[in-house]
Protein backbone atom coordinates (compact mmCIF):
# COMPACT_ATOMS: atom_id res chain seq x y z
CA UNK A 1 0.00 0.00 0.00
CA UNK A 2 1.30 3.45 -0.92
CA UNK A 3 2.14 5.78 1.96
CA UNK A 4 1.18 9.42 2.26
CA UNK A 5 3.91 12.04 2.00
CA UNK A 6 3.32 13.55 5.44
CA UNK A 7 4.61 17.06 4.69
CA UNK A 8 2.81 17.30 1.35
CA UNK A 9 -0.49 16.16 2.87
CA UNK A 10 -0.12 18.66 5.71
CA UNK A 11 0.65 21.49 3.28
CA UNK A 12 -2.22 20.61 0.97
CA UNK A 13 -4.66 20.40 3.88
CA UNK A 14 -3.42 23.63 5.43
CA UNK A 15 -3.50 25.63 2.21
CA UNK A 16 -6.98 24.41 1.31
CA UNK A 17 -8.47 25.20 4.73
CA UNK A 18 -6.60 28.49 5.05
CA UNK A 19 -7.97 29.69 1.70
CA UNK A 20 -11.49 28.56 2.66
CA UNK A 21 -11.37 30.49 5.94
CA UNK A 22 -9.90 33.54 4.19
CA UNK A 23 -12.70 33.49 1.59
CA UNK A 24 -15.32 33.01 4.31
CA UNK A 25 -14.04 36.11 6.09
CA UNK A 26 -14.09 38.11 2.87
CA UNK A 27 -17.62 36.95 2.07
CA UNK A 28 -18.76 38.12 5.49
CA UNK A 29 -17.07 41.48 5.02
CA UNK A 30 -18.19 42.16 1.45
CA UNK A 31 -21.58 40.44 1.23
CA UNK A 32 -22.68 39.77 4.84
CA UNK A 33 -22.70 36.09 3.88
CA UNK A 34 -21.79 33.32 6.34
CA UNK A 35 -21.88 35.51 9.43
CA UNK A 36 -23.12 32.64 11.60
CA UNK A 37 -20.18 30.49 10.49
CA UNK A 38 -17.80 33.37 11.16
CA UNK A 39 -19.18 33.73 14.69
CA UNK A 40 -18.72 30.01 15.28
CA UNK A 41 -15.15 29.91 13.95
CA UNK A 42 -14.23 33.07 15.91
CA UNK A 43 -14.48 31.04 19.10
CA UNK A 44 -11.40 29.06 18.09
CA UNK A 45 -9.49 31.38 15.77
CA UNK A 46 -8.56 34.48 17.77
CA UNK A 47 -8.65 37.62 15.62
CA UNK A 48 -10.77 36.12 12.85
CA UNK A 49 -13.68 38.31 11.80
CA UNK A 50 -15.53 39.48 8.73
CA UNK A 51 -12.95 42.06 7.63
CA UNK A 52 -9.90 42.09 5.37
CA UNK A 53 -7.37 41.90 8.22
CA UNK A 54 -9.56 39.43 10.11
CA UNK A 55 -9.71 37.25 6.99
CA UNK A 56 -5.92 37.18 6.76
CA UNK A 57 -5.62 36.29 10.44
CA UNK A 58 -8.25 33.58 10.03
CA UNK A 59 -6.49 32.22 6.96
CA UNK A 60 -3.25 31.93 8.92
CA UNK A 61 -5.05 30.18 11.79
CA UNK A 62 -6.78 27.87 9.32
CA UNK A 63 -3.51 26.99 7.62
CA UNK A 64 -1.79 26.21 10.91
CA UNK A 65 -4.77 24.26 12.22
CA UNK A 66 -5.13 21.88 9.30
CA UNK A 67 -1.40 21.74 8.53
CA UNK A 68 -0.90 20.17 11.95
CA UNK A 69 -4.09 18.12 11.62
CA UNK A 70 -3.05 16.88 8.17
CA UNK A 71 0.37 15.85 9.43
CA UNK A 72 -1.21 13.91 12.29
CA UNK A 73 -3.75 12.29 9.94
CA UNK A 74 -1.10 11.24 7.38
CA UNK A 75 1.21 9.92 10.10
CA UNK A 76 -1.60 7.86 11.64
CA UNK A 77 -2.66 6.59 8.21
CA UNK A 78 0.89 5.46 7.44
CA UNK A 79 1.13 3.69 10.82
CA UNK A 80 -2.19 1.90 10.38
CA UNK A 81 -1.48 1.01 6.74
CA UNK A 82 1.90 -0.52 7.60
CA UNK A 83 0.31 -2.48 10.48
CA UNK A 84 -2.40 -3.84 8.15
CA UNK A 85 0.23 -5.13 5.69
CA UNK A 86 1.91 -7.31 8.30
Amino acid sequence: MKKFDIKAFGLASGVLWGVCIFLLGLSGWLFNFGLEWIELIQTGYIGFEGSFVGSIIGGIWGFLDLFIGGIIFAWLYNKFASTAEE
